[in-house]
Formats: C-alpha cells, sequence, structure tokens
C-alpha cells in the first residue's frame, strides 16, 4: 500500500538521480567541447566533433525560441479576452451575487469577481494611482 506523501517514491528519486548526473555530464561536455582548442581535442584523439559555431549558436536558437513562445503565449492570452463590451462581461441576475463582508486589516481580502465598471474606474479615471493602490479593497 502506498502511503499518502509529499516525498517521491524512490524510483522517481533514482530516476531524478540519475536525470540530474547525466544533464552535468552533458553540460560539462559541451562546456570542453566550446572551450578547449580544436587542437588539444584532435590529440587527444577526439576528430569528430561539430564546429564550434554551433556552441553559441544552439543556447541562442534556444533563447530565441522560448522569446517567441512568450510572445505568441500572450497573444494567444490577449486573442481569448473578451472585449470590454462583449456579453461575457455583463453580470445578470443569475451572477454569484458579491457579500461583502467586514475585512481584518493585515489579512487577504475574500476572491470575488470585480465589475468592469469598477476596474475601469480605478484604471482609468482615478486621479492619482497612490488613491488606488492605498486601499486594501476595492469598493468602498
Amino acid at each position: 500500500m502506498v502511503e499518502n506523501s509529499p516525498s517521491p517514491l524512490p524510483e522517481r528519486a533514482i530516476y531524478g538521480f540519475v536525470l540530474q548526473l547525466g544533464s552535468r555530464f552533458a553540460f560539462g561536455l559541451y562546456l570542453v567541447w566550446a572551450y578547449v582548442p580544436e587542437s588539444w581535442l584532435h590529440s587527444v584523439g577526439l576528430t569528430y566533433w561539430p564546429q564550434k559555431y554551433w556552441a553559441v549558436a544552439l543556447p541562442v536558437y534556444f533563447l530565441v525560441t522560448v522569446a517567441i513562445c512568450y510572445l505568441l503565449l500572450f497573444g494567444i492570452n490577449m486573442m481569448s479576452t473578451a472585449p470590454l463590451n462583449s456579453v461575457d462581461t455583463v453580470l445578470d441576475t443569475y451572477a454569484k451575487s458579491q457579500q461583502f463582508k467586514d475585512f481584518q486589516e493585515d489579512a487577504i481580502p475574500a476572491l470575488m469577481d470585480i465589475p468592469i465598471s469598477e476596474v475601469n474606474r480605478r484604471f482609468f479615471l482615478a486621479p492619482h494611482l497612490s488613491e488606488c493602490t492605498a486601499n486594501n479593497h476595492w469598493l468602498q
């Protein structure tokens, strides 16, 4: 019987340890390939290596790919968000009604929906940003 424990199973721990060792070995091999001159590698007998160009190009390609993925994710989220004049942002009688309770000064306020009119009022009609952030709750 498996106990409900946050610690990983022994098999997962072994796999993680082997993956950590393998990744450190691969990174060390990459550093040797990138920084040791080719004449030294040839003298040891290691003659078939990719060009040194790829030691710089692969990390750059990887970072550019990650940046493009973040931009695409941001764009997809922006396209998926309903516009402010959409019917999906309208509250009706079937929407969950908000119960406003007194809150403790140092506590996190309860989770609730903020009406879009209140969000627009706070972001775009507030005279000073400091007044908006000074309040710990959205509705006065």
